[in-house]
């Protein structure tokens, strides 16, 4: 068998998410039926992450196995003539045998972008609030969620009851960018909706409804606030997949207004 790590970008607008689901158009099924009508054989292939409905990608990690070996840019090119506009491989290199896309992976990051204008053209990438927002309070509210914390306030509640609700969230980032509000989040792993909650919450600290106070309580008891301020899925990407020796870079949102 033959390993390929695959890093990809998609517009996770028209899809149920990530994972392959009966009855569902998702991105993992969409790209094993192009790498099987491109190959002509069964194929295996894994994420790093799995991004719910609507949620989009800059660059998702996944893994492909199958028992042909082929050029890396060959397959590259092969994937994208069978995919549709919303999903382009961006880089194809084999990968060792016991590699694992998810396993291996040190670090997610997401970026959320919010939009302070309307917009004709960025509507599917962004989450446009009318109000004014204070980005002071914002980045203020943004850093009480950096550092280990128990997340169950900001995690849905049918995630699997075995799984841990405490994640240790290594880095966040708030960046006003002319007409963008771009907020970086990274961590080891995110619950289902965490992410979205945590945007939610901090959008209401820039409307001045949420204090510092407020959120340190959500963090330490349990508080159903959170749910009811979910951020839409329209500005969130999963931003990059990080292994052993990757560092982030500099925030670039894919869009500017």
């Amino acid at each position: 068998m033959h390993k390929y790590k695959i890093t990809l970008e998609y517009d996770g607008t028209n899809y149920s998410g990530w994972q392959a689901q009966k009855n569902a158009k998702s991105i993992q099924g969409t790209l094993i039926t192009a790498a099987q009508k491109f190959l002509e054989i069964p194929v295996e292939i894994q994420g790093a992450g799995r991004t719910d409905a609507g949620v989009h990608a800059m660059a998702q990690v996944a893994h492909l196995e199958a028992a042909k070996k082929i050029n890396t840019e060959n397959l590259r090119m092969g994937l994208n003539d069978n995919l549709p506009a919303g999903i382009n491989i961006l880089h194809v290199e084999n990968a060792a045998p016991r590699f694992h896309a998810r396993h291996h992976a040190v670090s997610r990051s997401y970026l959320y972008l919010i939009a302070k204008r309307r917009t004709a053209f960025g509507k599917r990438y962004v989450w446009w609030i009318k109000d004014n927002l204070d980005i002071k309070k914002m980045q203020r509210a943004i850093g009480v969620f950096s550092g280990f914390h128990d997340f169950t306030s900001f995690a849905d509640k049918r995630i699997d009851k075995e799984t841990s609700t405490k994640v240790n969230v290594e880095k966040v980032e708030l960046k006003e960018l002319d007409n963008i509000i771009a907020i970086r989040i990274a961590g080891s792993h995110f619950l289902w909706k965490m992410v979205r909650r945590i945007i939610g919450i901090t959008a209401e600290a820039g409307r001045g409804k949420f204090t510092i106070g407020d959120i340190d309580e959500m963090l330490n008891s349990y508080s159903d606030k959170p749910a009811q301020f979910t951020a839409p899925p329209s500005g969130l990407f999963l931003e990059s997949v990080l292994y052993d020796g990757d560092k982030l870079k500099e925030i670039k949102p894919p869009i500017y207004l």
